[in-house]
């Protein structure tokens, strides 16, 4: 999945001149938190609805007034995608940036923007928990052969397997968790358990209500 296929587009953006007050009524009225801003159609700064407020706010040593421009406030040269970014890389951006919103860019003009309920959208598009199924978390030997060994188990049973994602645990090993396409998934984690596999969800007894 890349960026172009969860960024909204087109995008609500405001001249550098624009009041504070008329930025926040903007993002009120459309429910948005993030406001490009554009000179002469070329992406000149962002500034959020933090932003307004702490400028704005009486706690603030020299609050700005709702009338003075958002160019004051603005965040300048913004963080920025590209189309073809990868949903994992524009997620991994934005956390270690600590930022909300990444407008996207194509040829140097704004395109789109992504935010983090987008990317919230897309893991549970990628993870397949918008649809009906069951989850199986399995702990496996981090070696070759060990995934594939899971999902042939899993293709005996005809079984659709909607979504792997695999990660590191202690050393050796890895996690892997599956959605899978049938919400009756303790008689597979105890099948699963009987072929020696190591099943940690579901657990092998429910829980105690």
């Amino acid at each position: 999945m890349l960026v172009r296929d969860i960024m909204k587009s087109p995008v609500i953006s405001i001249p550098p001149e624009t009041p504070l007050g008329e930025a926040y009524r903007l993002m009120q009225e459309r429910g948005i938190r993030h406001l490009t801003v554009l000179t002469e159609n070329r992406l000149a700064g962002v500034v959020t609805d933090r932003d307004l407020r702490l400028a704005t706010s009486a706690l603030s040593p020299e609050p700005f007034t709702p009338e003075d421009r958002v160019s004051e406030v603005m965040r300048r040269y913004p963080v920025t995608a590209e189309l073809e970014d990868p949903v994992e890389d524009a997620a991994r951006v934005m956390r270690e940036s600590k930022i909300g919103c990444l407008p996207v860019l194509k040829d140097g003009a704004l395109v789109g923007i992504l935010t983090g309920p987008d990317l919230l959208d897309a893991i549970m598009r990628m993870t397949g928990v918008d649809e009906p199924s069951g989850r199986l978390e399995v702990t496996l030997a981090d070696s070759p052969g060990e995934l594939a060994r899971l999902t042939s188990f899993l293709s005996h049973r005809d079984l659709k397997i909607l979504s792997i994602l695999s990660y590191p645990d202690a050393a050796g090993f890895a996690r892997t968790v599956l959605r899978v396409g049938s919400i009756e998934t303790r008689a597979l984690a105890r099948d699963l358990r009987k072929a020696d596999f190591e099943v940690l969800w579901p657990p092998e007894r429910p829980w105690p209500r």
